[in-house]
């Protein structure tokens, strides 16, 4: 999914509110970006059928939707980049944002180059990492074994002890790959910011948090009494299961 000059990034931008659709628009296309819009969440499902999108720029206020249920089903089926848009300043909306699998978060009015850089960050991380850049994690192996569970980091699969391909998001498989090639050390929110996010924009702690909860519905038998993906009160998370490189 590299962009190469001659295959602008795709965006598509779902907003009911026509001076903002025509101002993403005129913006987005200036800076180089293909651009595609949608007035409602029906809209939007005919677009995603049309072609392929990269990034999508998903308004919560729909008048056909709600947005967040939109949000997790667009997850659900997909790896596209989403950065929730909303008028509601509200930090809860922001959590369940990113609960439900987007990417980030922007609140109107929005700073058009500050949504510029927010884009531009999300469309990085989904390309695939170089490896050559990153330093080496104490578990280098490409496939880990822990508890049962299947780790591919090349073909970015998740293995259940029972057989079943367990789907991820991006910045899931991203956060469950570092605690696991750190296992048995403390890793701090910073850190995890820093790894699977970038620090180029101010990002909210509890965008972590949230995933981390969604891993642990995922891969813990108790989610509200995890045993290997384990809380350090003040400091961050640790991951206590015992890792191996797969045979």
């Amino acid at each position: 999914m590299s962009h190469h000059p001659a295959h602008p990034a795709h965006i598509l931008v779902v907003d009911d509110d026509a001076r903002i659709r025509s101002m993403l628009s005129r913006y987005f296309e200036g800076e180089g970006f293909q651009v595609s819009l949608a007035e409602s969440g029906a809209q939007m499902r005919q677009r995603l059928e049309k072609a392929p999108v990269d990034l999508i720029l998903l308004d919560l206020g729909l008048p056909d939707t709600d947005g967040l249920a939109l949000a997790r089903d667009i997850r659900a089926r997909s790896e596209v980049g989403i950065i929730i848009m909303t008028g509601r300043s509200d930090d809860v909306d922001r959590i369940v944002g990113l609960e439900v699998g987007a990417d980030d978060y922007v609140s109107k009015p929005f700073n058009l180059r500050e949504l510029l850089a927010r884009v531009r960050s999300v469309l990085r991380r989904l390309q695939p990492a170089v490896p050559t850049q990153e330093p080496k994690l104490p578990v280098a192996e490409e496939v880990i074994c822990f508890d049962g569970w299947i780790l591919d980091r090349n073909r970015r699969l998740l293995t259940s002890p029972d057989g079943r391909e367990i789907s991820l998001t991006t910045g899931e498989f991203d956060l469950l790959s570092i605690l696991v090639g750190h296992a048995g050390r403390v890793l701090t929110r910073d850190y995890l910011m820093d790894r699977t996010r970038g620090r180029s924009w101010q990002v909210f702690d509890r965008s972590i948090d949230a995933q981390v909860s969604r891993l642990r519905r995922k891969i813990e038998g108790d989610a509200q009494n995890p045993r290997m993906l384990k809380s350090v009160r003040g400091v961050g998370y640790i991951f206590t299961a015992k890792v191996t490189p797969s045979v």
